[in-house]
C-alpha cells in the first residue's frame, strides 16, 4: 500500500504558476504509475496528466497540454505537477494518484484504474 500526500496549493493570479508536489511512502514508488486529477466544484474528477513508472512517458489533457508539466522522481518517491500560464477555469482541488502496475512504459489516463489517491490541495487562480 501506498499513502499520497499532496502540497504546494494556493491563490494565484492568471498567468501565474505553481508547483504542486506529491510524496509517496509505504512500497516500492517505483512500482506506481502516478497521475494528476482535479475537480472544479459542480464537476466531474477530470483527468489532468500522468507518467509512466519509468518516467520516460507522459500524457496531458489537451486543455493543459504546453502549460502544465508533470515529473517525478523515484529516488525521492515524489511526482511534481508544474502549473504554468494558469487560468481562472485551472481552480480546482488537485488529487495525485497511483497505480500499481506491472507495466513499465504505460500512463494511465482513467480515474478508474487508480488504486490510490491523496487527499488533495485547493488551487485558485483569480482573474
Amino acid at each position: 500500500q501506498v499513502q499520497l500526500v499532496e502540497s504546494g496549493g494556493g491563490l494565484v493570479q492568471a498567468g501565474g504558476s505553481l508547483r504542486l508536489s506529491c510524496a509517496a511512502s509505504g512500497r516500492t514508488f517505483s512500482s506506481y504509475a502516478m497521475g494528476w486529477f482535479r475537480q472544479a466544484p459542480g464537476k466531474e474528477r477530470e483527468f489532468v496528466a500522468a507518467i509512466s513508472r519509468s518516467g520516460d512517458s507522459t500524457s496531458y489533457a489537451d486543455s493543459v497540454k504546453g502549460r502544465f508539466t508533470i515529473a517525478r522522481s523515484n529516488a525521492k518517491n515524489t511526482v511534481n505537477l508544474q502549473m504554468n500560464s494558469l487560468k481562472p477555469d485551472d481552480t480546482a482541488v488537485y488529487y495525485c494518484a497511483a497505480d500499481l502496475d506491472t507495466r513499465f512504459r504505460v500512463v494511465i489516463t482513467s480515474s478508474s484504474e487508480y488504486n490510490y489517491w491523496g487527499q488533495g490541495t485547493q488551487v485558485t487562480v483569480s482573474s
